[in-house]
């Protein structure tokens, strides 16, 4: 029964495990950054309508060596921009994401990733480059935290 019990609840446990922890909030990203003495990972994209931002999604970001990277690495925070009507994000996050884009991201570039020190400074930001594999990406990331 034990072997049984295992089996059906193994998925659970794997993705749970594959999961990014992408915060809801930005303050309590910022939050998490300074307590953790961690950088914060800001992602501007567009997830409904920038063909680039839903390919650096698939390729990227999902890839399951990038989300134990990021995991251990940094703090993630989405700021999006959703166009369709159904995925809208409630008013207080999208205020939030548009402050966010005016500091950080004021030519609206999509996609774009910021990283940010434990005190909001930049320490570098990038698009997306379809040529480059997960590797280089967290290659590019590390460059960022030296």
């Amino acid at each position: 029964m034990k072997g049984i019990l295992t089996l059906l609840l193994l998925p659970f446990v794997v993705g749970s495990l594959q999961a990014q922890l992408w915060q809801e909030s930005f303050p309590q990203a910022r939050e998490l950054a300074r307590q953790g003495d961690r950088p914060l990972l800001l992602v501007f994209s567009g997830s409904d309508w920038c063909g680039p931002c839903i390919r650096l999604k698939n390729k990227i970001l999902d890839a399951p060596e990038f989300v134990a990277y990021t995991r251990e690495t940094f703090v993630l925070y989405n700021a999006d921009f959703p166009k369709k009507k159904q995925n809208q994000l409630p008013e207080g996050r999208s205020t939030v994401n548009r402050s966010l884009a005016e500091r950080y991201n004021p030519k609206g570039f999509f996609p774009l990733i910021v990283v940010l020190d434990k005190e909001g400074n930049v320490l570098g930001e990038t698009g997306f480059y379809p040529r480059y594999g997960t590797a280089k990406y967290m290659d590019l990331l590390n460059g960022f935290l030296r």
